[in-house]
């Protein structure tokens, strides 16, 4: 089976030259010029088409015509004036502090391994801000309870060190203490009721239940709490290069996006304060 980005690129180029074909009459190769490929891309603007699969088509079309120059096919590709529609950065999703503090300290968790559980995973999401993966994958090994400190194994295993407030740290150490005493001996962090470790579905389940309790967010998943622990940070001056390794991020490119959200909150104040 070809993988989805192939299908994709595929698909692309036979609509084209089905675009050819409709429009033009031809699908000569030698004949294709820039003005054919920007009315194509054009048509798809006007159907709708969003910028970012527009992208995508001009890579596939891009691709193709560097194979074919490659090959002696053509002499020169048409796509040298072509150029890519800007795609709007999406500032991310994060939910406020105040509703964050009634999710602390006014939601009630019911007494039982669940409600233990749930707000375990609720607490470690917003206070390291780690993936999904590398929370239902959490040892009780990689967590150092006299250093208040977890070690996490992120993308690429790559280690990364994320420390914790004493009160998580002792949270759970209490939660390790109670699960050896019910005999439960799984090296996850993480167990449910009946002692085996968590799925990713039970966790988006935990937290769409609790956020849709304080926030009126539409996306309620574990990453919007990763976008909540870096977006308060930010807010709150801290800098820029510790999110990035806070969030295990390869580059800073991919923390800047944290950035926005700092400057559309010094907007927000610029307006209400100045007169």
């Amino acid at each position: 089976a070809l993988p989805i980005s192939l299908i994709s690129y595929k698909t692309d180029l036979e609509q084209f030259f089905v675009y050819l074909t409709n429009a033009y009459g031809q699908t000569e190769i030698n004949a294709i010029t820039p003005l054919n490929i920007r009315s194509w891309l054009a048509e798809l603007k006007e159907d709708g088409i969003s910028a970012k699969s527009i992208n995508r088509k001009i890579s596939a079309l891009k691709s193709f015509f560097k194979y074919l120059l490659k090959q002696g096919n053509i002499s020169t590709t048409p796509m040298i004036t072509v150029v890519s529609p800007k795609v709007s950065k999406r500032l991310p999703i994060f939910v406020e502090e105040k509703n964050i503090e009634t999710l602390f300290k006014y939601v009630e968790f019911s007494n039982d391994w669940k409600g233990k559980t749930d707000r375990l995973i609720l607490s470690l999401l917003y206070n390291t801000g780690m993936r999904l993966s590398e929370l239902i994958n959490l040892t009780e090994k990689q967590v150092d309870v006299t250093y208040s400190q977890i070690k996490v194994l992120g993308k690429g295993n790559k280690e990364r060190i994320i420390p914790v407030s004493n009160q998580l740290a002792r949270e759970i150490a209490d939660y390790i203490a109670q699960k050896s005493g019910n005999s439960v001996a799984v090296k996850e962090l993480l167990v449910n009721e009946k002692g085996k470790p968590l799925y990713a579905q039970y966790v988006y389940n935990v937290v769409k239940k609790y956020l849709t309790l304080i926030t009126t967010i539409e996306k309620k998943s574990p990453h919007i709490l990763r976008h909540t622990f870096a977006t308060h940070l930010m807010n709150n001056d801290a800098d820029i290069n510790s999110v990035k390794e806070l969030l295990g991020h390869a580059s800073l490119a991919a923390t800047q996006i944290y950035t926005h959200n700092s400057i559309e909150k010094l907007k927000e104040v610029h307006k209400k304060a100045h007169p």
